[in-house]
């Protein structure tokens, strides 16, 4: 595949009212020095006030305002294309926001099923629920409806759109038709007062006219909704105008509001506001409601994220018309699409995507507009090859990349420990596999009721499964769901892959095994819905009935399984948490998988993106790299961990009979301050507050002693507590100083484990990703950590001081920035080097050969090597590991002493003379009776990674 523009490297900002569309223009020209191609934003729509990430999109036909003026966008846009780079945007295909803001939805609330937006949303008009029929469950109330209702927290008000119903900062319109229980109550006191002939009754009379005519919500004729839209729209600015001019009927109707509103103490006096709340297209209710019922497909648990039908072309059209005008104005020249797994169709979205996108362009026939989809591939999943895309946003590479830098055998020690430790068996399969079925419990019973109701009628039709009971369908459909491997499967049509086959095949059988319970007719039944094995003369509508309940499922088990496994079984299953990243690769990679996965990837998705942090990752790229050290020391690590805890176990706390914290949250917090103490001294204190912070989100995310929708803040005090006990300064605190002495070992081994990461994503196959800030070093947790201010100023000043030594020939640039390496000019110098590199040779790493290299010698294990080719041009690619088992800590990885005779293997088509890109040394190789040779003591001479390009002869 060719695209229309293919970056070299991006770099993602995260775009919010903080750091708006000018200030975002401001550091364009400084990432464009940096050698950054393409500009990565976060979604630039419409969403709702205050939002950090914009993936609460309320409007797609609108900027969002709060991002700046659209003359500021077009600046950035100008600014973008006048250095040649390109726009790569983030945007939202499956979801929207349920808010005031958002028109549709609002439409929607007033009208019902017969809004024109009805469709537009993701919503069972025809539920399990009898009280549901042709209505909407809003589950936004901060406690029950009756007690909201009766503490006045509820209120009707008028307003420039008619009626609506408050609730803090949220509006609901609510039905014209329902406008009567409001305008006639006590009509019979303002007749006399005013007269049948005074010309504001008489326009108060036809107003209660035009309602009594007005046709009802439910209306099954398109004639009757497009009248009903047109009267309401009539009935609204004439109510509003009325009361307005009439200063009799404004207090007439604001007595009639102030009654319905009702009496705080006085029950009976809410029964008006209740009555009219019952007969409105939704049902206001607590939030907690949800875990148990909904008719709306929601993004993940979050009850105010709403999907949307894209597979209906009304939508899609609709929901794209802005994108595709900035497209179409050159604006934006490539797309990272949010969780396409949430979609009905993700293949015929890409694909309807795709084909206009090059209609609009006129692109030629075979060149693609750049797509990557925020797709999280398991162990041994490939991106389906029809899917007509550049790739991923990178989660993949993230973690095959990490895994190269675990010992295998030191990962096994690790985990032994940790078992020791906190007296734990369970295996990480068995906690995804618990997490995910306390998620449907506990989050999704709503959504999996909807599922057994669908399941259950489609048995009723089928002689086989007529019998089955509802218990035992349900239980299959949780346990299939609980163990299937992957996020979903692709099934759109009555033909079902090999490779989706094998997912369910695996997922079919292991529920068996698990629950040996399993009723056989019932998980056979299923299967047959699951594999789309229909009956012999099953008629069509019903083979559409087990296609669409497919459908729904696969877009219930993405959430499962990123809720059981990213979100819960991350946070509990704790041997090494620089593992529990999205898509959690659970093994150590080899230097020969490694190569073999990277050339896979060359071959089939070569312009992929290479991502090691994003908005999304549980800890940034440096926090990880210092904690796969530990799989290096396992005995270190162990005795660091006996210490610790014996020292710190009078600082625990008691809670109904258990110790605070438990010592897994304890193993928790231990490897959390080591991944991401700070390098400056300066930032220890800010340090401390944000893992307060963190460490509440951990909690509740693990969901064993806290949770989000049942928070436990005295258990939640009780480990700040014990966090703040630890830190705290002071001659009795043995754990501290001895805590800062490991982690600055630690500290040191992993600044090395980072230079060779990036600088092995840099030259890859795929396009480097770098999410911001991290081009210092950035010890960020999960978010909202990583979203904090990044000080561009200071990187810029840095990049400058790089650039102008850099011009002045300063060669010994690299010592320098050694001895001061905590300052992270070291990174970024690697960064900006290898950055350069890709530009001046972008064909060279897009089309180039990827070709794994042998390295020889006693330290042939810590080196990973390859080349890039294309025709006579050659780059050589050099990254260590495994720092702590050749040097001691704060002595540098250089030289001869060192590494000895090690040296690398080179073809024999390959140049003789060679230059580091990152130093500009010359690096000749050594023509030898087993060919040419590298000796890597001259290699790494002056850093412990190398970047060489052929030099011609």
């Amino acid at each position: 595949m060719t695209f229309l523009r293919t970056p070299a490297s991006t770099y993602r900002l995260q775009l919010n009212a903080n750091f708006n569309f000018s200030q975002a223009a401001s550091v364009v020209s400084y990432l464009n020095d940096l050698g950054i191609t393409d500009l990565y934003t976060s979604p630039l729509f419409k969403a709702r006030r205050g939002s950090l990430h914009g993936y609460s999109v309320t409007n797609p036909l609108e900027l969002n305002p709060e991002l700046g003026p659209k003359a500021a966008f077009d600046s950035l846009c100008k600014k973008v294309r006048s250095l040649g780079m390109g726009f790569l945007l983030d945007v939202v295909p499956n979801h929207m926001a349920l808010s005031r803001d958002n028109p549709w939805w609002q439409e929607v609330l007033e009208n019902g099923p017969s809004s024109p937006y009805a469709v537009f949303f993701d919503l069972e008009w025809d539920p399990p629920y009898r009280t549901l029929k042709n209505r909407i469950l809003l589950p936004v109330l901060g406690r029950p409806y009756g007690q909201c209702l009766e503490d006045q927290e509820l209120s009707v008000a008028l307003t420039e759109n008619g009626f609506v119903v408050r609730y803090y900062d949220h509006a609901f319109p609510l039905d014209p038709k329902t406008y009567l229980s409001l305008l006639t109550y006590r009509l019979d006191e303002l007749k006399p007062v005013l007269g049948e002939d005074n010309p504001d009754f008489i326009r108060l009379a036809g107003i209660i006219s035009l309602i009594h005519n007005l046709p009802p919500r439910n209306a099954p004729s398109a004639k009757k909704k497009r009248e009903r839209i047109h009267w309401s729209t009539i009935i609204k600015k004439s109510l509003w105008l009325l009361r307005e001019s009439s200063p009799l009927l404004k207090d007439f109707i604001s007595e009639n509001l102030r009654q319905f509103n009702g009496r705080r103490g006085d029950p009976a006096s809410f029964d008006l506001l209740d009555n009219l709340l019952r007969v409105q297209p939704y049902r206001l209710a607590c939030w907690l409601v949800s875990l148990e019922m909904i008719n709306y497909r929601r993004f993940f648990s979050i009850n105010d994220l709403i999907g949307i039908r894209v597979e209906d072309p009304r939508v899609f059209d609709a929901t794209h018309h802005l994108l595709f005008k900035l497209v179409e104005d050159d604006k934006i020249t490539g797309l990272r699409l949010d969780h396409v797994d949430g979609l009905y169709d993700p293949e015929g979205y890409l694909h309807r995507l795709q084909n206009r996108l090059q209609a609009i362009k006129n692109s030629e026939p075979g060149k693609l507009f750049y797509l990557v989809t925020e797709k999280i591939l398991e162990d041994q999943e490939n991106l389906p090859d029809v899917w007509p895309i550049a790739g991923t946003t990178g989660y993949d590479f993230l973690n095959i990349l990490n895994n190269v830098f675990l010992v295998e055998s030191g990962l096994g020690e690790v985990e032994r420990i940790y078992r020791a430790v906190c007296g734990l068996e369970a295996v990480w399969e068995d906690v995804v596999y618990d997490k995910k079925k306390l998620i449907m419990a506990t989050l999704f019973g709503g959504e999996v009721r909807n599922l057994e109701e669908h399941l259950l009628m489609l048995a009723s039709k089928d002689r086989q499964a007529m019998d089955c009971s509802r218990q035992d369908l349900l239980q299959a459909l949780i346990e299939v769901t609980a163990c299937l491997p992957v996020y979903r499967t692709y099934i759109s049509s009555q033909e079902v892959s090999s490779v989706d086959c094998g997912y369910l095949e695996k997922a079919l059988t292991e529920a068996g095994q698990k629950r040996p319970t399993l009723k056989e007719p019932a998980l056979s039944f299923l299967r047959r819905v699951l594999m789309q094995e229909y009956a012999p003369g099953l008629p069509e509508n019903q083979k559409k009935n087990w296609l669409r309940f497919v459908s729904q499922w696969q877009q219930f088990t993405g959430p499962v399984m990123a809720k059981g496994l990213e979100d819960t079984a991350a946070y509990v299953y704790n041997p090494l948490i620089s593992l529990n990243e999205v898509g959690c690769l659970r093994r150590a990679v080899g230097i020969r998988e490694f190569h073999a996965w990277c050339e896979a990837r060359q071959r089939r998705w070569p312009v992929t993106l290479n991502a090691t942090s994003t908005h999304d990752t549980k800890r940034s790229e440096d926090v990880r790299a210092r904690l796969n050290v530990l799989t290096e020391m396992p005995e270190f690590w162990h005795q660091c961990l006996l210490r610790w805890r014996q020292w710190n176990k009078p600082r625990k706390a008691e809670l109904n009979g258990q110790e605070v914290p438990d010592a897994n949250e304890e193993v928790f917090l231990y490897q959390t301050m080591l991944g991401a103490w700070p390098l400056q001294t300066q930032a220890i204190p800010d340090f401390k507050e944000r893992l307060k912070q963190y460490l509440i989100k951990a909690i509740r995310e693990a969901k064993v002693h806290s949770r989000w929708v049942n928070p436990n803040p005295e258990y939640e005090q009780l480990v700040i507590e014990f966090a703040e006990a630890i830190l705290s300064e002071g001659a009795a605190n043995q754990f501290l100083p001895d805590f800062l002495a490991c982690q600055q070992r630690l500290a040191f081994y992993g600044a090395l484990n980072s230079l060779s990461q990036v600088l092995l994503k840099t030259t890859s196959p795929g396009i480097p990703d770098f999410y911001q800030g991290t081009e210092l070093w950035d010890f960020s947790l999960v978010d909202p950590d990583n979203r904090r201010p990044v000080d561009f100023k200071l990187r810029h000043k840095l990049l400058s001081t790089i650039k102008l030594r850099e011009s002045e020939k300063d060669k010994i640039l690299p010592d320098k920035l050694l001895t001061a390496w905590r300052d992270g000019r070291l990174k970024l110098l690697l960064i900006y080097q290898a950055l350069q590199a890709r530009k001046t040779h972008r064909e060279l790493f897009l089309r180039g050969e990827y070709l794994p290299l042998s390295v020889a010698g006693p330290c042939q294990e810590h080196v990973i090597a390859f080349a890039r080719r294309l025709d006579q041009q050659w780059v050589l690619t050099l990254a260590g590991r495994f720092f702590s088992r050749l040097t001691e800590p704060e002595t540098w990885p250089l030289g001869e002493k060192l590494w000895g005779d090690t040296h690398l293997i080179l073809p024999q088509e390959a140049p003789d003379s060679w230059r580091d890109e990152i130093t500009g040394a010359s690096r000749p190789c050594r023509l030898t009776d087993a060919g040419r040779l590298l000796p890597l003591a001259a290699v790494f001479s002056q850093l412990p990674v190398a970047l060489l390009r052929g030099v011609a002869q």
